[in-house]
């Protein structure tokens, strides 16, 4: 099964180009997951995308090395290029992790940007702010990634001017959130 193995890898042949192409953008693609969700606190499914990334790494870069040409070259540092950017494509698609919503609002919407967020699933803080020219409210949301577009097209539906502000978070301790449209821990 080696000799076939290594046999199959020595060809200089577009079959094999392909195969190192397609091997390492898989290969970058599982690495850039790892590391975003191991910075997110994931460590066991990082753990296994560690696994699957040094398998494929092993079996690619020591059939590229043993028998370099210049297509195999070419294939692989094309193969990393494209892995970097479609495991970023991947990660912004699944949106992992929280997200801290701020949005300064008008005094005169404050209540009712809350109250459709609140009605929509959000937990939402008011807390009362002072502009350069007029009073203001500041709401704080904290949601799931994915549920971020939700909460900001609720916010500027109802006031097209506000000011959205969103950080990543990473632990929440208490709090309220609705139990019957969570976009917390869905």
């Amino acid at each position: 099964m080696n000799f076939l193995f290594n046999n199959f890898f020595s060809a200089d042949k577009p079959i094999v180009w392909a195969i190192i192409f397609i091997a390492k953008i898989t290969e970058v693609t599982v690495s850039t997951l790892r590391i975003i969700l191991i910075n997110k606190g994931q460590r066991n499914i990082g753990f296994l995308l560690a696994s699957i990334e040094i398998t494929l790494w092993i079996l690619v870069v020591s059939n590229v090395i043993t028998d370099l040409t210049l297509m195999k070259g070419l294939m692989y540092g094309l193969g990393f290029a494209v892995g970097v950017y479609l495991g970023s494509l991947l990660e912004t698609k699944l949106a992992l992790g929280n997200i801290l919503i701020q949005a300064i609002v008008s005094e005169k919407h404050g209540e009712e940007v809350a109250n459709t967020l609140r009605d929509n699933g959000f937990g939402v803080t008011i807390i009362d702010g002072q502009g350069k020219e007029q009073a203001r409210k500041v709401l704080y949301i904290y949601a799931k990634r994915k549920s971020s577009n939700v909460a900001t097209n609720i916010i500027t539906t109802i006031e097209p001017s506000a000011m959205v502000i969103s950080h990543e978070s990473r632990a929440i301790t208490g709090g309220y959130t609705s139990a019957i449209n969570n976009h917390l821990f869905k």
